[in-house]
Protein backbone atom coordinates (compact mmCIF):
# COMPACT_ATOMS: atom_id res chain seq x y z
CA UNK A 1 0.00 0.00 0.00
CA UNK A 2 1.26 3.47 -0.81
CA UNK A 3 -0.23 6.93 -0.94
CA UNK A 4 -0.29 8.45 -4.40
CA UNK A 5 2.70 10.54 -5.43
CA UNK A 6 1.95 14.27 -5.30
CA UNK A 7 -0.72 13.94 -2.64
CA UNK A 8 -0.77 16.08 0.49
CA UNK A 9 -3.11 16.91 3.35
CA UNK A 10 -3.31 19.97 5.54
CA UNK A 11 -2.57 19.73 9.23
CA UNK A 12 -4.90 20.34 12.11
CA UNK A 13 -7.40 17.53 11.51
CA UNK A 14 -6.00 15.02 14.04
CA UNK A 15 -5.43 16.07 17.63
CA UNK A 16 -2.46 14.79 19.61
CA UNK A 17 -1.73 14.81 23.32
CA UNK A 18 0.57 13.16 25.81
CA UNK A 19 -1.08 12.08 29.07
CA UNK A 20 -0.14 10.87 32.52
CA UNK A 21 -1.84 8.67 35.09
CA UNK A 22 -1.75 8.51 38.86
CA UNK A 23 -2.79 4.84 38.96
CA UNK A 24 -3.88 2.04 36.68
CA UNK A 25 -5.74 -0.69 38.51
CA UNK A 26 -4.59 -4.11 37.38
CA UNK A 27 -2.68 -2.45 34.54
CA UNK A 28 -0.30 -3.99 32.05
CA UNK A 29 -1.24 -6.89 29.85
CA UNK A 30 -4.01 -8.05 32.20
CA UNK A 31 -5.95 -4.85 31.63
CA UNK A 32 -5.16 -5.00 27.94
CA UNK A 33 -6.57 -8.50 27.57
CA UNK A 34 -9.84 -7.54 29.26
CA UNK A 35 -10.30 -4.53 27.05
CA UNK A 36 -9.25 -6.30 23.88
CA UNK A 37 -11.89 -8.94 24.46
CA UNK A 38 -14.76 -6.54 25.06
CA UNK A 39 -13.71 -3.18 23.61
CA UNK A 40 -10.90 -3.32 21.07
CA UNK A 41 -11.80 -2.05 17.63
CA UNK A 42 -15.17 -0.83 18.60
CA UNK A 43 -16.54 0.13 21.94
CA UNK A 44 -19.73 -0.62 20.09
CA UNK A 45 -21.24 -3.29 22.31
CA UNK A 46 -20.83 -2.26 25.93
CA UNK A 47 -20.67 1.12 27.62
CA UNK A 48 -17.07 2.34 27.17
CA UNK A 49 -17.34 4.47 30.31
CA UNK A 50 -18.08 1.41 32.42
CA UNK A 51 -15.32 -0.61 30.79
CA UNK A 52 -12.67 2.07 31.05
CA UNK A 53 -13.61 2.87 34.62
CA UNK A 54 -13.49 -0.78 35.66
CA UNK A 55 -10.10 -1.48 34.14
CA UNK A 56 -8.39 1.89 34.47
CA UNK A 57 -9.29 3.05 37.92
CA UNK A 58 -7.01 6.10 37.98
CA UNK A 59 -7.51 9.77 37.31
CA UNK A 60 -5.93 11.01 34.12
CA UNK A 61 -5.12 14.27 32.40
CA UNK A 62 -3.80 15.16 28.99
CA UNK A 63 -1.01 17.62 28.38
CA UNK A 64 0.92 19.02 25.44
CA UNK A 65 -2.18 19.19 23.25
CA UNK A 66 -1.47 19.73 19.58
CA UNK A 67 -2.31 18.48 16.11
CA UNK A 68 -0.57 16.58 13.34
CA UNK A 69 0.82 19.08 10.86
CA UNK A 70 0.83 19.21 7.05
CA UNK A 71 1.88 15.94 5.43
CA UNK A 72 2.92 14.85 1.97
CA UNK A 73 2.16 11.42 0.55
CA UNK A 74 5.86 10.61 0.72
CA UNK A 75 5.85 11.34 4.46
CA UNK A 76 2.68 9.30 4.95
CA UNK A 77 4.34 6.30 3.36
CA UNK A 78 7.01 6.25 6.08
CA UNK A 79 5.66 8.11 9.11
CA UNK A 80 2.81 6.80 11.28
CA UNK A 81 1.43 10.20 12.28
CA UNK A 82 1.25 11.35 8.68
CA UNK A 83 -0.22 7.99 7.68
CA UNK A 84 -2.97 8.53 10.23
CA UNK A 85 -3.63 12.05 8.95
CA UNK A 86 -3.82 10.82 5.33
CA UNK A 87 -6.08 7.91 6.26
CA UNK A 88 -8.49 10.18 8.12
CA UNK A 89 -8.56 12.62 5.21
CA UNK A 90 -9.31 9.79 2.78
CA UNK A 91 -12.09 8.51 5.04
CA UNK A 92 -13.54 12.01 5.38
CA UNK A 93 -13.75 12.44 1.61
CA UNK A 94 -15.16 8.99 0.92
CA UNK A 95 -17.83 9.00 3.62
CA UNK A 96 -18.91 12.58 2.91
CA UNK A 97 -19.92 11.56 -0.61
CA UNK A 98 -21.23 8.13 0.35
CA UNK A 99 -23.39 9.33 3.25
CA UNK A 100 -24.91 12.12 1.17
CA UNK A 101 -25.84 9.54 -1.46
CA UNK A 102 -27.64 7.61 1.30
CA UNK A 103 -29.56 10.71 2.37
CA UNK A 104 -27.54 11.07 5.59
CA UNK A 105 -26.03 14.40 6.60
CA UNK A 106 -22.30 13.79 7.13
CA UNK A 107 -20.42 15.08 10.18
CA UNK A 108 -16.74 14.57 10.78
CA UNK A 109 -15.66 12.61 13.85
CA UNK A 110 -12.94 14.01 16.04
CA UNK A 111 -9.73 11.97 15.95
CA UNK A 112 -7.34 12.00 18.91
CA UNK A 113 -3.95 10.30 18.83
CA UNK A 114 -2.68 10.12 22.41
CA UNK A 115 0.23 8.72 24.38
CA UNK A 116 -0.09 7.15 27.83
CA UNK A 117 -3.59 8.34 28.76
CA UNK A 118 -6.49 10.57 27.78
CA UNK A 119 -9.77 11.78 29.26
CA UNK A 120 -12.85 11.12 27.12
CA UNK A 121 -16.62 11.45 27.41
CA UNK A 122 -16.56 7.68 27.94
CA UNK A 123 -14.15 7.90 30.87
CA UNK A 124 -10.38 7.92 31.30
CA UNK A 125 -8.48 5.65 28.92
CA UNK A 126 -4.90 4.43 28.95
CA UNK A 127 -2.75 3.16 26.11
CA UNK A 128 -3.76 -0.38 27.02
CA UNK A 129 -7.37 0.41 26.16
CA UNK A 130 -6.72 -0.15 22.47
CA UNK A 131 -8.28 2.01 19.74
CA UNK A 132 -11.95 2.84 20.32
CA UNK A 133 -14.78 5.11 19.25
CA UNK A 134 -16.63 7.05 21.95
CA UNK A 135 -20.21 7.81 20.84
CA UNK A 136 -20.95 10.60 23.38
CA UNK A 137 -18.17 12.84 22.06
CA UNK A 138 -18.08 11.28 18.56
CA UNK A 139 -14.32 10.84 18.76
CA UNK A 140 -11.90 8.12 17.66
CA UNK A 141 -9.13 7.56 20.21
CA UNK A 142 -5.94 5.61 19.59
CA UNK A 143 -2.35 5.29 20.68
CA UNK A 144 -0.23 4.63 17.59
CA UNK A 145 2.08 2.39 19.61
CA UNK A 146 -0.75 -0.11 19.85
CA UNK A 147 -0.05 -1.26 16.30
CA UNK A 148 3.23 -2.75 17.47
CA UNK A 149 1.43 -4.62 20.24
CA UNK A 150 -1.11 -5.95 17.77
CA UNK A 151 1.73 -7.68 15.95
CA UNK A 152 3.88 -8.74 18.89
CA UNK A 153 1.09 -10.00 21.16
CA UNK A 154 -1.68 -11.06 18.78
CA UNK A 155 0.16 -12.20 15.69
CA UNK A 156 -0.94 -9.69 13.07
CA UNK A 157 1.54 -9.34 10.22
CA UNK A 158 1.52 -5.57 10.56
CA UNK A 159 1.98 -3.12 7.73
CA UNK A 160 0.40 0.16 6.64
CA UNK A 161 -2.90 -1.29 5.42
CA UNK A 162 -3.36 -3.14 8.73
CA UNK A 163 -3.09 0.20 10.55
CA UNK A 164 -5.48 1.82 8.10
CA UNK A 165 -7.98 -1.00 8.62
CA UNK A 166 -8.05 -0.24 12.36
CA UNK A 167 -8.73 3.46 11.74
CA UNK A 168 -11.33 2.70 9.05
CA UNK A 169 -13.11 0.27 11.40
CA UNK A 170 -13.39 2.93 14.11
CA UNK A 171 -14.59 5.44 11.52
CA UNK A 172 -17.21 2.86 10.58
CA UNK A 173 -18.61 3.13 14.11
CA UNK A 174 -18.98 6.86 13.59
CA UNK A 175 -20.93 6.15 10.41
CA UNK A 176 -23.16 3.87 12.48
CA UNK A 177 -23.67 6.71 14.94
CA UNK A 178 -24.80 9.00 12.13
CA UNK A 179 -27.13 6.39 10.59
CA UNK A 180 -28.75 5.46 13.90
CA UNK A 181 -27.37 1.93 14.20
CA UNK A 182 -25.73 2.71 17.53
CA UNK A 183 -29.11 3.73 18.95
CA UNK A 184 -31.25 0.92 17.52
CA UNK A 185 -28.97 -2.08 18.01
CA UNK A 186 -29.04 -4.06 21.25
CA UNK A 187 -25.37 -3.60 22.09
CA UNK A 188 -25.62 -5.16 25.54
CA UNK A 189 -26.01 -8.72 24.29
CA UNK A 190 -23.35 -11.28 23.49
CA UNK A 191 -23.15 -14.31 21.25
CA UNK A 192 -22.21 -15.24 17.71
CA UNK A 193 -25.50 -13.87 16.28
CA UNK A 194 -25.93 -10.93 18.66
CA UNK A 195 -26.46 -7.33 17.66
CA UNK A 196 -23.08 -6.59 19.25
CA UNK A 197 -21.36 -8.84 16.72
CA UNK A 198 -23.46 -7.44 13.87
CA UNK A 199 -22.37 -3.91 14.81
CA UNK A 200 -18.70 -4.89 14.73
CA UNK A 201 -18.90 -6.90 11.52
CA UNK A 202 -20.68 -4.03 9.80
CA UNK A 203 -17.83 -1.72 10.84
CA UNK A 204 -15.40 -4.27 9.37
CA UNK A 205 -17.42 -4.27 6.16
CA UNK A 206 -17.37 -0.47 6.08
CA UNK A 207 -13.58 -0.58 6.46
CA UNK A 208 -13.36 -2.90 3.45
CA UNK A 209 -15.80 -0.72 1.53
CA UNK A 210 -13.59 2.31 2.04
CA UNK A 211 -10.41 0.39 1.18
CA UNK A 212 -11.94 -0.80 -2.08
CA UNK A 213 -12.67 2.78 -3.13
CA UNK A 214 -9.60 4.52 -1.69
CA UNK A 215 -7.57 4.22 -4.90
CA UNK A 216 -10.32 6.03 -6.82
CA UNK A 217 -11.20 8.61 -4.14
CA UNK A 218 -9.72 11.95 -5.14
CA UNK A 219 -8.56 14.64 -2.73
CA UNK A 220 -10.84 17.61 -3.50
CA UNK A 221 -8.00 20.15 -3.37
CA UNK A 222 -5.08 18.33 -4.99
CA UNK A 223 -6.99 16.29 -7.55
CA UNK A 224 -4.81 13.31 -6.67
CA UNK A 225 -6.19 9.95 -5.52
CA UNK A 226 -5.37 9.12 -1.92
CA UNK A 227 -4.02 5.62 -2.55
CA UNK A 228 -2.34 3.74 -5.33
CA UNK A 229 -4.23 0.52 -6.22
CA UNK A 230 -3.98 -2.04 -3.42
CA UNK A 231 -2.09 -5.21 -4.34
CA UNK A 232 -3.10 -8.71 -3.15
CA UNK A 233 -0.04 -8.84 -0.89
CA UNK A 234 -0.99 -5.54 0.70
CA UNK A 235 -4.57 -6.70 1.18
CA UNK A 236 -3.31 -9.56 3.34
CA UNK A 237 -2.09 -6.96 5.86
CA UNK A 238 -5.65 -5.86 6.58
CA UNK A 239 -6.93 -9.44 6.60
CA UNK A 240 -4.20 -10.43 9.05
CA UNK A 241 -5.25 -7.63 11.41
CA UNK A 242 -8.89 -8.69 11.14
CA UNK A 243 -7.89 -12.27 11.94
CA UNK A 244 -5.85 -11.18 14.96
CA UNK A 245 -8.80 -9.41 16.60
CA UNK A 246 -11.37 -12.17 16.16
CA UNK A 247 -13.05 -13.18 19.42
CA UNK A 248 -12.01 -16.80 19.01
CA UNK A 249 -8.38 -15.87 18.36
CA UNK A 250 -8.22 -13.49 21.33
CA UNK A 251 -9.79 -16.09 23.63
CA UNK A 252 -7.31 -18.72 22.48
CA UNK A 253 -4.36 -16.31 22.81
CA UNK A 254 -5.47 -15.43 26.32
CA UNK A 255 -5.30 -19.09 27.34
CA UNK A 256 -9.03 -19.61 27.74
CA UNK A 257 -11.54 -21.73 25.90
CA UNK A 258 -13.31 -20.52 22.78
CA UNK A 259 -16.87 -19.72 23.86
CA UNK A 260 -19.09 -18.26 21.09
CA UNK A 261 -21.81 -17.38 23.61
CA UNK A 262 -19.56 -14.62 24.96
CA UNK A 263 -18.52 -13.13 21.62
CA UNK A 264 -19.00 -9.41 21.07
CA UNK A 265 -16.99 -8.80 17.87
CA UNK A 266 -17.15 -11.99 15.79
CA UNK A 267 -14.72 -14.74 14.90
CA UNK A 268 -11.57 -14.23 12.89
CA UNK A 269 -13.20 -15.84 9.86
CA UNK A 270 -16.24 -13.59 10.13
CA UNK A 271 -14.19 -10.42 10.49
CA UNK A 272 -12.06 -11.26 7.46
CA UNK A 273 -15.09 -12.25 5.41
CA UNK A 274 -17.09 -9.11 6.11
CA UNK A 275 -14.09 -6.88 5.39
CA UNK A 276 -13.71 -8.74 2.10
CA UNK A 277 -17.44 -8.35 1.38
CA UNK A 278 -17.16 -4.59 1.60
CA UNK A 279 -13.93 -4.54 -0.37
CA UNK A 280 -15.20 -6.70 -3.22
CA UNK A 281 -18.88 -5.74 -3.47
CA UNK A 282 -18.33 -2.03 -2.89
CA UNK A 283 -21.80 -1.00 -1.74
CA UNK A 284 -23.28 0.12 1.55
CA UNK A 285 -26.14 -2.32 1.03
CA UNK A 286 -23.72 -5.25 0.99
CA UNK A 287 -22.71 -4.32 4.54
CA UNK A 288 -26.17 -4.76 6.07
CA UNK A 289 -25.20 -7.34 8.67
CA UNK A 290 -28.55 -6.86 10.41
CA UNK A 291 -30.38 -8.27 7.39
CA UNK A 292 -27.98 -11.20 7.02
CA UNK A 293 -29.45 -14.55 7.97
CA UNK A 294 -25.99 -15.99 8.52
CA UNK A 295 -23.02 -13.98 9.75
Amino acid sequence: MSFSEGGRVEGGRVRTGRGRRTAIAGGGLGGLVVLLVVLFLGGGNLDPAELLGAVDGGAGTTTDEGTIGDCTAEQANTDRECRLAFTVAALDTYWDTTLRAQGVEPALPEVHSFTDAVDTACGSASSSSGPFYCPPDQTIYLDLGFFDLLSSQYGASGGPLAEMYVVAHEYGHHVQQLTGVMDTADRAGTGADSDSVRVELQADCYAGLWAGHAASTVHPKTGVTYLDPITPDQLTQALSAAQAVGDDHIQAQSGGSVTPDTWTHGSSEQRQRWFTTGYEQGTVAACDTFAAGTL
